[in-house]
């Protein structure tokens, strides 16, 4: 097994989907999909024009290239098309740890199972890859198709933490955490699996 999450050019892909590393040059492509503010509504980040776009893929290259996190450009393999962006990060080789998340798709690969594809692909990679003991992720509190997504692919919640995150607007988000433990995953695998097959994961 290589140093945990050393790999800054790993491309991990499946029959629909490719995540490739985040580079600056994708930020083009990305704004075709990306100027919608239905897309930012729970996010940190406020995403009102290509500026703030390139700033947003700018930080994550960078933090990629620091190691504390791995961005990828989500490529629907069907059409070529960009249709996203995920990332893993928080990564703790200490606690053996990850986050999965910043994940945004475009408004047309909304419900086409391309997030539940992106969801297997670097869970698998982070349990089976990097020997992670525990995968997290977070959400606004209020982001309740985020919340039903995780759910439906067999995440635990946990709890909130109040008041934790100022958003651009001045309200205080409230935040949900989301685990997998590695014991867990061979479980949710197979569910992720399931449905896929039933195609495609719905809302996912």
């Amino acid at each position: 097994m290589s140093a945990f999450f050393a790999d800054r050019n790993v491309v991990l892909e499946d029959e629909r989907v490719r995540l490739r590393p985040l580079v600056p040059a994708d930020v083009d492509a990305l704004a075709e999909i990306a100027l919608d503010p239905a897309i930012w509504q729970f996010f940190v980040a406020s995403i009102q024009n290509r500026d703030d776009l390139q700033r947003f893929v700018d930080e994550a290259v960078e933090s990629t290239r620091a190691g504390t996190a791995l961005a990828f450009t989500v490529v629907d393999k069907a059409s070529g098309a960009v249709a996203g962006s995920t990332r893993f990060g928080n990564l703790s080789a200490r606690d053996q740890r990850v986050e999965v998340g910043w994940t945004w798709l475009g408004r047309r690969f909304v419900g086409t199972g391309i997030n539940t594809r992106c969801k297997h692909l670097l869970m698998a990679y982070a349990f089976e890859q990097q020997g992670v003991q525990r995968t997290e992720f977070k959400t606004d509190v209020l982001n309740q198709p985020a919340r039903r997504a995780l759910l439906k692919v067999g995440c635990t919640e946990e709890g909130v933490l109040r008041s934790h995150t100022l958003m651009p607007g001045g309200r205080r988000r409230d935040t949900i955490y989301y685990s997998v433990l590695a014991g867990e995953w061979p479980g949710v695998k197979q569910r992720l699996g399931d449905l896929l097959k039933a195609g495609g994961g719905g809302r996912c």
